[in-house]
């Protein structure tokens, strides 16, 4: 897809489908720039992928943090010049709660990481490539940013909250020749899907995660390479008059 030499920027790099798109890029000869909240898990996911030396960067930086998303860019520039492509991925899941019980610093979190940190991505990696006049922005949400599901209300709040951001700022972008647009996918084979598997049900998770894949027209979760394979679509030439889309990559579960 021609990604030779360029340069991408990946948040929540170190691990599930941040890892599996660093590896789809470097793959293609580009130069990955890895973001993530511990520099050790980002130095062992850099080796475990056999990355090679200077062709990438890593940055350890705590996305909801906006002098720190800051800096993930500047020292992005400094080693390589541009950003080509953003992949703006870094979330967490909060807690399996009602509404009625959800605690508040959870809810900070989530809005933190998931609404802010996504947001401050966008402000500053926008600037550059507003002075370039060219780039690609892909933004994770979720099929929640689609549909409702209950007990885990903050998490469904800031996956649309990213729908509504990615609208915007595709619309804003388009005047300087960016593209932005989201990823939404179903449940996917990570960690975070083991975390609220266990939140619904801490006995019973398998039972959960077979109940939720019966759900799925295809009939299974998605896998990380899957969702990478989405992302480095829509950041290719291929998709070069694509922008503002929120795209499903769900087996048929949102077309139910």
């Amino acid at each position: 897809m021609k990604f030779a030499d360029k340069i991408v920027v990946i948040t929540g790099a170190a691990a599930g489908i941040g890892k599996e798109t660093v590896k789809a890029f470097a793959k293609e000869g580009a130069n990955v720039v890895l973001v993530d909240l511990h520099e050790e898990t980002l130095q062992l996911t850099a080796e475990d992928l056999q990355l090679t030396e200077g062709k990438y960067l890593i940055v350890q930086a705590d996305v909801s943090k906006e002098e720190q998303v800051e800096r993930y860019v500047q020292l992005t520039q400094e080693k390589f010049g541009r950003i080509d492509v953003f992949f703006n991925n870094a979330g967490v899941e909060g807690v399996v709660q009602p509404i009625t019980e959800y605690p508040s610093e959870t809810l900070d979190l989530v809005v933190d990481v998931n609404i802010k940190g996504v947001f401050y991505g966008l402000k500053h990696v926008l600037r550059v490539m507003r002075e370039q006049k060219s780039g690609s922005v892909i933004n994770m949400s979720s099929i929640a940013g689609l549909k409702g599901s209950p007990n885990v209300s903050a998490y469904i709040a800031s996956k649309h909250a990213v729908v509504g951001l990615t609208k915007a700022t595709a619309i804003e972008a388009a005047t300087y020749g960016v593209r932005v647009n989201a990823v939404n996918p179903s449940p996917v084979n990570t960690r975070m899907m083991r975390s609220l598997e266990a939140g619904f049900s801490p006995e019973h998770a398998d039972v959960v995660k077979e109940n939720l894949t019966k759900t799925i027209p295809l009939g299974r979760y998605g896998e990380s390479d899957d969702v990478a394979n989405a992302v480095l679509y829509l950041a290719s030439e291929q998709a070069n008059f694509i922008t503002g889309v929120i795209f499903p990559i769900d087996g048929g579960l949102s077309a139910q």
